[in-house]
């Protein structure tokens, strides 16, 4: 079996190999092709934090994986990251164990890539301004993503933590060629965007319809059980995009706030949710319709970019001979 670290899959993941494997990958999720079932958790109450199992088969790429992932809120600020997973994948043909790798940086990459796949296909071709909700890993992977499918040339960065937003500028500013600022509100991060890339762990909305300039495109990846991070307003006006509506709207440990609450409350249904991204790849359902139309992906995270990223690295792994090889007789 081969087995990968961290840094091994980071060198051989190429992010625009992943957001164009995305797309048959969520073509084939919609499609009914992929195998994908509900995601489940074990819960650490102590800590607000779980332990998730996130099983899939991808036919487009021919590869079956499990992906365990913890998400432990606590261990933000700390030196271990907030989600920490595994991946194990195995032969589709025979079902054994073939590849572990470690998967924080899958998670990291894959999310961000699936929202690029989303501004690909959502926003509008000249978005040149992006903002940034957040400053953890997912703040920097998206800005990373986003810029290499937009002429982005103005990134807005907003959290919390007005050093920790400032650390950020200063080290996107080192890797892209954009104007990268750190911004003290997020409102004043989302005056004029053009994308919004939120990606934090708020209990709060941070998106909100009165920051929000007419045509802009928002990606939201952030979960957290005990809030949200869209407003009903946002929610109620956009045009909303999901890469599974059974995934979206399932209850905890799968489903997201940002649909749930405002289905719960009578602000929207079901019908709501427009299309998923695999309709739109498909032409099955229709994506921005008008330049001033806000778009919204709403994001939960779905085996099948896991099994895309996963089948990239160990393709290329075994191609360039990196990794070790253990037996497990």
């Amino acid at each position: 079996m081969l087995v990968l670290g961290q840094s091994q899959v980071e060198s051989l993941l190429d992010t625009d190999e992943l957001i164009d494997a995305l797309a048959p990958a969520m073509a084939d999720l919609s499609s009914g092709r992929a195998s994908v079932p509900d995601r489940v958790a074990a819960l650490v109450p102590e800590h607000q934090g779980f332990l998730a199992a996130m099983p899939g088969f991808l036919p487009s790429a021919r590869v079956l994986v499990s992906k365990l992932v913890s998400l432990f809120p606590g261990n933000a600020g700390t030196s271990l990251p907030t989600h920490q997973a595994l991946i194990l994948v195995f032969d589709p043909a025979t079902g054994e164990p073939v590849a572990l790798l470690d998967g924080t940086a899958i998670t990291a990459a894959r999310t961000a890539a699936c929202s690029a796949l989303s501004a690909r296909l959502l926003a509008r071709r000249e978005a040149t301004t992006l903002a940034v909700l957040g400053t953890g890993v997912q703040a920097r992977s998206h800005v990373l993503a986003i810029c290499r499918v937009r002429p982005i040339r103005s990134v807005r960065v907003a959290g919390r933590n007005p050093a920790k937003a400032s650390a950020l500028a200063e080290e996107l500013s080192h890797v892209l060629e954009a104007d990268i600022r750190a911004v003290p509100t997020y409102a004043e991060a989302l005056d004029g965007a053009d994308i919004a890339a939120a990606t934090t762990h708020a209990t709060e909305p941070v998106i909100r319809r009165a920051w929000l300039t007419p045509g802009v495109h928002v990606t939201s990846v952030g979960f957290n059980p005990a809030g949200r991070e869209v407003d009903d307003a946002t929610i109620a006006e956009a045009l909303v995009c999901v890469e599974s509506r059974r995934a979206a709207l399932a209850p905890f440990p799968a489903g997201s706030n940002d649909l749930l609450a405002p289905i719960r409350d009578g602000v929207i249904t079901a019908d709501h949710v427009h299309a998923e991204l695999g309709e739109i790849i498909a032409g099955s359902r229709p994506g921005r319709t008008s330049q001033d139309q806000i778009t919204l992906y709403k994001s939960v995270g779905v085996a099948v970019q896991d099994a895309a990223a996963a089948a990239l690295v160990v393709n290329a792994a075994r191609r360039q001979a990196v990794g070790e090889e253990i037996s497990l007789g």
